[in-house]
């Protein structure tokens, strides 16, 4: 077993400043134990050395006086914790690109990308394709790493003040491109252009062909180093984060924590992700931190979903200008040390899988979003699985009741052939927007819905969708926006929620003459293997961004017709985020996490809640809960064989914790 397997991860990273290489080793070691921390990252090489090199091409901070690298990795690990090396290759001094320029990024007109004395590099380029393993090599060989760690991976076209210089032009993409397509790189990111998806399948797999000489290239030289980056592919511990940007459009994501780690804890066994809590605001703005709030839901959601912990500062804590988050990190911190046999190794006990749309050219992530939020609010648990990785997660695809597909729009045969599959073993299916609309998936959609794509709209300006008395629901006008399918569905199928055509809405003397069309927007289809439903519309991006519940209540209403059991049942508000999971001694653990403090916008104290329901409808019968947080036994109901079990949740301040023993323990 290698040490990263554990999953146990309370990770620090100082993100050093090249004046940082006269750090007090010490005090950064005292302080790491302030903060239960089990795992360093720190710079090691790339844009900066922070050791004695004896490389040309790899750029050493002035400001190194010693070994300050192998001073703490050898401290580091007699401290009893692990060391990542942290390396930047999308970057090099411009002394290097003075020498060797044909390494460099290039935008369309031939010029390089400099950033305050700092330069772009290609990932195609010599730099990062060769000599990047050379600094990889001289780091592994020279000191005890346990772990490497590469910041900003793949194909960066921005710097940090947030411009965008467009598709690298340089030799080698132009080179590499043309002899893997045949074709000039594409002028724009314009995803109209049949040029430029093919140049998105040229970065997903030149990327992919990278991380493989990279992981063979390391293992080789020690299996137990673990290699992490943002990305899945030949990685063992995926790199994700949550952060701020002031740039960054509404709606401010709630979930950022929880949807990052369930994305790659759902869908990979042999992957662990690690969340990295960005502490500063932006990133021209590293010195001030966010709402002490935000930190702890960012935290409490990375290891309740499945992961370790794991928080950024930039240089080392000695001197660092906004200590506010300090207390709660080291508060968070501390009750996973107390209790990390608990976390890590949690199994899902879920009916629902959301594929999440993942690929070299995915059209609408916001779909996903509002239906992950839809779920989350609704006290629905599910798992999420990578579309990519549809295949490997067949198996698993099969042990849910229903798989809910968010407008994915672009697809692989196998994906499909997988879809076909598992709904003939019995999982129902729920597809929205413009799912398999594309001509050429016809086929499936005609034998998953026994529908008919005729054509997509946009202008639908004043239409509506009427829901129905005999659905169930009391009849009303739900508006719609963006994009509408236009879809025939056979006689057979039971069609939910007419769809009123577009009307005047201006001026208001002429608000009227809405028609009902011949199209609907849901469309529900009972196959031989089970029940389907088509929903012509996106109530997930509208819900996202617009956030009005009765687009939620459609979307539920119809995943509660198709659907309708679930292992939880509790009176928990929409603001109240619950989880439960199996853990790895066969163990429930239920974890509830106060969000009432958001307001949209801003991250305040939550509001305590008291006598919060807990339904679970268990497999075997109940003997024992623990509240985790203060080591106490709680009391609890059983009903049905003793199987049904409902406690209750006294008082929620942010987070709660509980693990409940049955009678095969």
């Amino acid at each position: 077993m290698f040490w990263w397997e554990r999953n146990n991860l309370r990770l620090i990273q100082t993100n050093l400043r090249e004046v940082d290489a006269a750090l007090n080793v010490d005090q950064l070691i005292s302080d790491l134990k302030e903060f239960s921390a089990n795992t360093l990252m720190m710079n090691a090489g790339g844009i900066f050395a922070f050791y004695p090199t004896k490389l040309r091409y790899q750029y050493q901070t002035p400001y190194l006086k010693q070994d300050v690298l192998k001073e703490v990795i050898d401290k580091t690990h007699q401290a009893g914790m692990k060391f990542i090396a942290r390396f930047d290759f999308s970057k090099a001094h411009e002394s290097i690109f003075k020498e060797k320029p044909e390494w460099f990024y290039r935008t369309k007109d031939g010029h390089e990308v400099n950033y305050n004395g700092i330069v772009h590099t290609c990932i195609n380029g010599y730099y990062q394709q060769t000599y990047s393993l050379k600094m990889i090599e001289e780091v592994i060989t020279k000191y005890k790493v346990d772990g490497i760690f590469f910041n900003m991976f793949g194909y960066q076209t921005s710097d940090y003040s947030s411009n965008d210089y467009g598709i690298c032009h340089c030799l080698s993409c132009q080179t590499r491109f043309k002899e893997m397509y045949q074709l000039e790189l594409p002028p724009s990111n314009d995803r109209s252009s049949e040029r430029y998806k093919k140049y998105k399948e040229f970065q997903w797999r030149t990327t992919k062909e990278m991380l493989d000489r990279i992981h063979d290239f390391v293992k080789k030289i020690n299996p137990h180093i673990a290699i992490s980056t943002y990305n899945d592919h030949k990685v063992d511990i995926v790199r994700n984060e949550s952060n701020t940007k002031l740039t960054r459009p509404h709606p401010v994501w709630l979930y950022s924590s929880s949807e990052n780690v369930k994305a790659i804890e759902d869908t990979w066994e042999d992957k662990l992700i690690s969340n990295c809590c960005i502490n500063a605001v932006d990133l021209q703005y590293r010195f001030m931190g966010v709402s002490k709030e935000e930190v702890s839901i960012r935290l409490y959601e990375s290891i309740a979903s499945g992961s370790g912990l794991d928080f950024c500062i930039i240089g080392v804590f000695d001197g660092y200008s906004d200590h506010r988050n300090f207390p709660i990190v080291k508060e968070i911190f501390r009750f996973h040390e107390e209790n990390e046999d608990y976390f890590g190794q949690l199994a899902s006990v879920e009916e629902i899988a959301l594929i999440k749309p993942t690929g070299p050219r995915v059209m609408n992530n916001k779909e996903y979003f509002g239906i992950f939020k839809m779920l989350k609010e609704q006290h629905k648990p599910f798992d999420v699985i990578c579309q990519h990785e549809l295949n490997s997660n067949e198996a698993k695809l099969e042990s849910f009741q229903l798989i809910v597909i968010p407008d994915i729009r672009e697809w692989e045969d196998d994906q499909l052939d997988v879809l076909s599959r598992i709904h003939k073993q019995g999982v129902r299916i729920v597809a929205t927007g413009q799912t398999f609309t594309d001509t050429n998936r016809a086929e499936i959609l005609q034998s998953l819905f026994d529908a008919t794509f005729i054509k997509s709209t946009t202008e639908n300006d004043a239409s509506y969708l009427l829901s129905q008395g005999k659905q169930g629901m009391e009849e009303s006008w739900v508006y719609i926006d963006g994009a509408f399918s236009m879809i025939n569905f056979s006689e057979s199928v039971d069609q939910w929620f007419p769809f009123l055509s577009p009307s005047t809405f201006g001026p208001p003397e002429r608000a009227y003459n809405h028609k009902l069309s011949d199209f609907h927007g849901v469309g529900l289809h009972q196959s031989e293997y089970g029940l389907n439903a088509f929903i012509t519309w996106q109530p997930g991006t509208l819900y996202y961004q617009h956030g009005y519940e009765e687009h939620k209540q459609l979307f539920l209403h119809v995943l509660n017709h198709i659907e309708p059991r679930s292992i939880l049942k509790t009176d928990a508000a929409s603001s109240v985020e619950v989880f439960i999971n199996r853990t790895a001694n066969e163990k429930y653990l239920v974890q509830v996490l106060n969000l009432s403090g958001f307001n949209g916008v801003t991250y305040t104290e939550p509001i305590a809640m008291e006598r919060i329901q807990i339904q679970l409808n268990l497999d075997k019968a109940p003997k024992k809960i623990t509240q985790l947080n203060h080591k106490k036994e709680i009391l609890f109901e059983t009903a049905s064989d003793d199987t049904i079990l409902t406690f209750h949740v006294e008082q929620l301040h942010r987070y709660a914790a509980y693990v409940i023993e049955t009678n095969n323990q």
